[in-house]
């Protein structure tokens, strides 16, 4: 075709396009079949793009089109809009029944009372670092940890101002506190990671003189020490040197140009005791600002250990967050995004547990994190143990996140997660704070609608016995009869609960290591026997 096309051009320049195209074509087609990575290529010389373009639209083309509403890969569409109407302020009620089977297994609800109650605000607080010199009345539904960098400009100049104007809190992640997170004076969580960023120095270790020039700042409201995030627990990570702009080196503390390492673990502190000591440490520097620590749940031992030993020296964080595997990252490898770190009702359930059972729980406050989206979604974690519940693709899609996917290129279409500054500048931070915060409000608007049905005068009588899930065709179970809850005080009798991992790791936890026990390290050498 492309020398019949060129041909033509003899007789007529109307023959001039295909020309162009076909002899195009023709050299596609034979670079195809001269290359030699690529055997589809080889086989299939031009038609094999077509296929390669409709496999890079195919995670669009399921989104939009093949998908069903209540698919969850990773969020549903209706999950997706209920965040768009909330955050846009329109109309969010539900037409002619719910989409979901009420007879699958896994059907969850909330029991409603014969006696509701009628409340006056839906502005719900939990004191975190209660006695302490500066405790904070946090919202119990906030911004989850993600950094500058992760995020651009004005997405962090966005979520700071809707937390502004709604009252609840930003956590800053662990790329600290930057120029875009002061602007607008919302209150922060400052998130301190195995990099130090903020608080280092020059060799990448923790600095005094440089965290109290931060925690001491106003805005700062907590300091929180990050063990590990749900997405990819024990994975460290390298920023390029090419991504660290002058901007991200001035709120880190790091080089600009310079590969920027955030290791896999800490260098402060070693052993269970050595993290409280350290947490004690920061509280102090901080003038006594809550002080606590992030971590998904990994090995049940390290977690008893740190437990154990709260018990022993007395000192307790103010707060735990407790982040499930489920939660998200800009960049993770796919078998930790899908298979590294428990899920956050197993995570939360034995953190509150264990509290519980030494008689702590009193002491610590407990935050949650993990695809909560709806109100019922902080309910429901709630009821199982949480005192306040973060987010951060929930308000991620208030500012407009489409769900494309595209976090770790650089290409995101929206503006939120990049740091291109033409793609950014598509993010309008007024507009967006404005969705921030009525996304925020309205959830707890809707929370206040389930706590009154409930009968309750706040979120924090919520228990298990208020949800009930299906876990076949004729049978439900109430959360409190499906798990296994400890009595307060259970771990100090002598007598170990009937629970599995109490049962196998607690005696052997030990609060000045978080090796494995002497049993697990004897499995670990069984194939050398």
């Amino acid at each position: 075709m492309a020398l019949v096309s060129l041909s033509g051009l003899a007789w007529s320049l109307a023959w001039f396009w295909p020309a162009l195209l076909f002899s195009v074509l023709a050299l596609i087609g034979c670079w195809d079949l001269l290359q030699t990575r690529h055997a589809v290529r080889r086989n299939y010389p031009v038609m094999a793009h077509f296929r390669y373009a409709l496999e890079g639209i195919g995670p669009e083309i399921r989104q939009y089109f093949i998908e069903a509403d209540t698919d969850e890969r990773p969020f549903s569409r209706s999950q997706r809009a209920i965040v768009y109407q909330r955050a846009k302020n329109v109309l969010d009620k539900r037409p002619f029944g719910t989409q979901l089977n009420v007879y699958d297994d896994k059907y969850e609800w909330i029991n409603h009372s014969l006696a509701p109650t009628e409340l006056a605000t839906h502005d719900f607080r939990i004191t975190i670092g209660a006695g302490r010199a500066k405790p904070y009345a946090a919202s119990v539904f906030n911004i989850s940890a993600m950094s500058f960098g992760a995020l651009s400009a004005n997405a962090i100049r966005a979520l700071n101002e809707g937390a502004r104007r709604g009252g609840f809190y930003h956590d800053t992640g662990e790329g600290s506190i930057s120029q875009y997170h002061r602007e607008k004076g919302g209150d922060l969580v400052w998130e301190i990671g195995s990099g130090y960023f903020g608080c280092r120095d020059s060799s990448g270790g923790f600095s005094e003189e440089n965290f109290i020039a931060n925690a001491c700042t106003e805005q700062v409201k907590m300091i929180e020490v990050k063990l590990s995030q749900g997405a990819k627990p024990g994975h460290g990570g390298v920023l390029p040197g090419a991504k660290v702009s002058p901007e991200i080196a001035a709120a880190r503390g790091v080089p600009a140009g310079v590969d920027c390492v955030s290791p896999a673990r800490h260098s402060a502190f070693s052993t269970p005791r050595g993290l409280l000591q350290f947490v004690d440490r920061l509280r102090t520097l901080s003038g006594g600002k809550p002080t606590g620590f992030k971590l998904a749940v990994g090995h049940p031992w390290e977690w008893f250990a740190i437990a154990k030993a709260m018990q022993e020296t007395g000192i307790y964080p103010d707060f735990i967050v407790v982040d499930g595997g489920e939660g998200g990252t800009g960049a993770a490898p796919l078998e930790f995004t899908d298979h590294v770190g428990a899920p956050l009702r197993e995570a939360l359930l034995l953190v509150h547990n264990t509290l519980v059972g030494l008689n702590l729980r009193q002491h610590v406050r407990l935050g949650a994190a993990g695809k909560v989206i709806t109100a019922f979604d902080i309910a429901r974690t709630l009821a199982m143990g949480a005192d306040w519940c973060n987010a951060a693709r929930g308000y991620m899609f208030a500012l407009g996140c489409i769900q494309s996917q595209n976090c770790h290129t650089d290409r995101c279409p929206t503006g939120v997660a990049t740091q291109d500054q033409s793609r950014q500048q598509a993010l309008v931070p007024e507009d967006k704070a404005t969705r921030v915060m009525n996304f925020q409000q309205n959830t707890l608007k809707a929370l206040k609608e389930l706590i009154q049905a409930a009968g309750l005068n706040h979120p924090d009588e919520l228990g298990p016995e208020h949800i009930i899930r299906r876990i076949s065709s004729t049978e439900v179970r109430s959360l409190a009869v499906l798990h296994r809850f400890l009595k307060p005080g259970e771990l100090l009798t002598g007598v170990l609960p009937e629970h599995p991992a109490f049962q196998v790791f607690w005696n052997e936890a030990d609060p000045d290591a978080f090796s494995p026990p002497q049993q697990v390290r004897a499995l670990r050498t069984s194939k050398l026997s």
